[in-house]
């Protein structure tokens, strides 16, 4: 806000999604704001940083949640509803701030009151680190999720870990990326609470012993598991729920041995070892690597946080950390577990063991029991991210649960050969246990683990969950068709468009109200303007505005000046050779190409931005990135192509960046293989902003078709059936590249060093790849891409025609809501109504909470 006094147009606006500011709360906030700074930080304005001023305005909007947190809880203690426990190694939640303070409704208040000390809020939003626990769309999404839980007003938890090191912050020198720690807690965090007092003891090592039957794991080393909780807003309701994050702690007395060798100073050094289990999390995305490390860190997640849950369910009154109920049949009827992936999926063995050897309950009653609580969703179709851990790892680091995970699987097997009597081929491929190969060693399959031992199984697309029953799970969903759902993902619409695009926000609110923000089907009330020539010429202002600001923010961070009425196209995700960047790659260089042909040919510009971070161990994804900087280097630095063509490497891409880029797209690529991403919620993003998408017919590009018409998004490339077809017939790049002279002269420039003729057979490994183990067709569907891509220049000429296809996407993203995905998953997995749980705020009394509670 530029200044102390509000226009009316200006006041309109605000009351809208901002909230208005009111003088006596503006006193307030400055007020506890110096508080905090005095106080908390211990700093006089003289001496204070901007960082210390963000801490004091963090812990002032945190002032704003407390008693919103404590009563939310009460609450949930009084009612003792079904609580939904959401596990997933990762949570990418990004920056916290101003996501609070929009779902307070105090963010006028707040700018006010900085204005008023002379403080510029944006400069204090962008202090804040991300908090990076997550690689990608999986981790983006357990965000997404608890965003709509709370808004929803479900009783959920989130649990995670601690990573004192997120994501790695990627560096891009001379065109490589290099990685570099995300010391995020550098600073500390203002969000979290640690709870030491609710430290939990986790076990490793040892071994069992039997005694009269029961089995005793014995000899163990423990860590301890300190939660650390961090409060998570609905949208306006007064709801706040928790997300519980583990840290690793070592115990604080040694073993004797250590005393017996007098090495007191080597013993505290060792804890070390304990603690790094929390210390950083794993960079891979749709790979899987057997790393025994990364298996403590999934045992530790899961043997916390169901001691927790075990705790919570036993002692449900406020207050009461006793033991009140204690018939375990009713445990699922009040506990859904929801396992992101099959990362957590060792707690299916720890349920098991905690009842049995624990509570001492017996088997069949125990199975019942842990299969009507757990629920799984599957994320991927790759097979080289499936989880599958040796056997001899698990036998040395959780010995218990091996024998569990073999006698579930023995009662499993005995169902199937009961079923299917005689087959023992369908026997080998269902079994948990893979039985070692000719060279390797025997593994437990921990999807097959996920699907026997969970009640629901479901994928995050249409098209994916097809997928998972015909080919993937395909003798599972023979054997339980029941058990087999889809769940299609979403992104939440407070921060993806309220937050990250006001100025769209805002046009839409003038049109038809608010309510869009909890209810995104709402959108659809613009369909009936796509004919309304100022309502498109809005939207085209807003759009403008967006690629303004990022084509400045491109030229301070990047030197680069960029064309702000060229067309943005973009592509951001991790690195993968499955989303296919080196075919965007492919279609620059044609680009390239035809501009030298033919200098004074019509062009319609474009600026290309590709960001994202490949796995530190992935070559050829490394060289995927250096290539697409080379190629950005010619480009750039080419006087015939001036600013017709740019291309821009977007360094260390994440949540906050993508706030502030995915506004400006006019492009979204979205071109993976049909058949390998099994959604993608980046498509969402740049749909629900109003960019267009290029894509195939793939994960949820699929609903998004069927939701806006085929008429308003750029589909091309084989489908699935089609990608099947050309397998099984046996798939030669060579047959296309021979078809195609263009895409010939590509492979040709890559391969002999045009793009790095310091280096000429720098990028022979990609060349190879396309020539000679194209497993993600790009040459197959390369012809198709660019014919798309020359449609799509046409089209974004017709501004009229564009500006029209842009508010059919806006207008059609209302099913990509999570606030939709979370009330299926309530209805149809966990057997909770969604019931929108307003509570009062807390200066309201106490009373009137309870009118809308479920």
């Amino acid at each position: 806000m530029a200044g102390a006094m509000l226009t009316d147009h200006d006041r309109r606006k605000q009351i809208s999604v901002r909230g208005i500011a009111q003088v006596e709360n503006v006193a307030n906030i400055k007020k506890t704001f110096n508080r905090h700074l005095h106080f908390s930080l211990i700093k006089d304005r003289n001496v204070a940083t901007p960082r210390d001023y963000y801490f004091a305005l963090a812990h002032t909007v945190r002032d704003h949640l407390v008693s919103r947190w404590i009563r939310t809880q009460q609450y949930y203690y009084e009612k003792d509803p079904k609580r939904v426990y959401y596990l997933s190694l990762e949570f990418y939640m990004g920056r916290t701030l101003s996501n609070t303070m929009m779902n307070l409704g105090i963010q006028a208040t707040v700018d006010e009151a900085l204005y008023q000390l002379g403080l510029d809020i944006e400069e204090l939003q962008e202090i804040e680190e991300d908090a990076g626990l997550g690689n990608g769309g999986l981790g983006r999404l357990a965000a997404c999720f608890l965003d709509s839980m709370a808004t929803l007003g479900i009783p959920a938890y989130g649990y995670g870990l601690r990573y004192e090191y997120g994501i790695f912050k990627q560096l891009i020198r001379d065109g490589w990326q290099l990685e570099e720690p995300d010391d995020w807690l550098r600073f500390g965090n203002p969000w979290e609470k640690a709870r030491p007092e609710y430290m939990l003891p986790v076990n490793f090592y040892g071994h069992v012993e039997k005694d009269n039957g029961k089995a005793k794991w014995v000899n163990t080393q423990v860590v301890f598991a300190m939660p650390y909780d961090t409060p998570v807003p609905g949208f306006r309701n007064n709801v706040v729920n928790t997300l519980r994050l583990w840290s690793a702690k070592a115990e604080n007395h040694f073993h004797l041995k250590f005393f017996n060798d007098g090495d007191y100073v080597q013993a505290v050094m060792d804890r070390n070892l304990s603690e790094n289990i929390t210390r950083v999390l794993y960079p891979n995305d749709n790979f899987f690597q057997g790393k025994e490390l990364r298996l403590k860190q999934q045992y530790f997640l899961v043997a916390a946080t169901l001691q927790d849950i075990i705790r919570r369910f036993k002692s449900s009154k406020y207050g009461c950390r006793d033991a009140v109920r204690v018939d375990f049949d009713t445990f699922p009827d009040k506990v859904a577990m929801q396992l992101n992936d099959t990362h957590p999926s060792i707690g299916i063995p720890e349920l098991m063991r905690l009842l049995i050897d624990i509570e001492g309950l017996e088997w069949d009653r125990a199975w019942n029991i842990s299969v009507k609580t757990f629920a799984y969703t599957n994320h991927t179709l790759l097979p080289e991210a499936l989880e599958r851990w040796p056997v001899k790892l698990l036998e040395t680091l959780l010995p218990r649960h091996l024998e569990i995970i073999y006698e579930v699987n023995q009662r499993f097997l005995s169902d199937v050969n009961a079923r299917y009597p005689g087959d023992l081929d369908r026997l080998r491929r269902m079994s948990i246990v893979e039985e070692a190969d000719g060279h390797g060693e025997k593994r437990i399959n921990m999807a097959h683990m996920c699907i026997v031992g969970s009640h629901v199984i479901n994928g995050v697309a249409a098209l994916h969950s097809d997928l998972l029953k015909k080919h993937t799970f395909k003798d599972f969903y023979e054997m339980f068709p029941d058990k087999f759902q889809n769940k299609t993902n979403g992104i939440t619409p407070r921060r993806w468009l309220l937050l990250s695009n006001p100025a769209l926000a805002d046009i839409i609110c003038e049109k038809i109200g608010d309510e869009w923000v909890t209810d995104l089907n709402q959108l659809s009330k613009l369909k009936p303007l796509a004919s309304n020539v100022g309502f498109l010429d809005s939207l085209r202002r807003v759009k403008q505005e967006n690629k303004l600001k990022v084509a400045q923010y491109l030229s301070e961070e990047y030197h680069v000046d960029i064309n702000p009425s060229s067309l943005f196209d973009m592509q951001v995700k991790r690195i993968h050779e499955y989303k296919r960047q080196l075919l965007n790659c492919l279609h620059v260089i044609t680009l390239y190409n035809r501009i030298k042909k033919n200098p004074n040919a019509e062009f319609v510009a474009r600026t290309v931005l590709v960001g994202g971070k490949a796995a530190p161990g992935y070559h050829i994804a490394k060289q995927i990135i250096k290539l697409i900087n080379s190629v950005g280097n010619v480009i750039n630095n080419d006087p015939i192509v001036g600013n017709k063509l740019k291309v821009i490497y977007l360094e260390n891409y994440r949540v906050s960046m993508a706030e502030k880029i995915i506004p400006a797209a006019d492009l979204s690529e979205q071109i993976s293989t049909a058949g390998t991403e099994a959604s993608g919620t980046g498509n969402m993003k740049f749909m629900l902003n109003g960019g267009l998408t290029i894509g195939t017919l793939d994960g949820a590009n699929v609903e998004m078709m069927e939701e806006m018409g085929k008429e308003n998004i750029f589909i091309f490339g084989m489908t699935v059936d089609e990608v099947a077809a050309l397998e099984k017939r046996g798939y030669n790049a060579d047959e296309f590249i021979r078809k195609s002279p263009e895409l010939a002269q590509c492979i040709d420039q890559i391969e002999q060093g045009f793009f790095s003729p310091e280096q000429p057979g720098m990028f022979k490994d990609l060349a190879d790849v396309l020539r000679y183990h194209d497993r993600f067709l790009l040459c197959a569907d390369y012809e198709s891409y660019i014919k798309c891509q020359d449609e799509v220049s046409k089209t974004y000429l017709d501004t009229a025609q564009w500006s029209k296809m842009c508010l059919m996407n806006v207008a059609s993203s209302g099913k990509f809501s999570t606030d939709r995905t979370i009330a299926e998953y309530a209805r149809e997995i966990w057997g909770i109504e969604p019931g929108e749980v307003k509570l009062s705020a807390p200066y309201e009394h106490a009373d009137d909470s309870h009118q809308n509670g479920n």
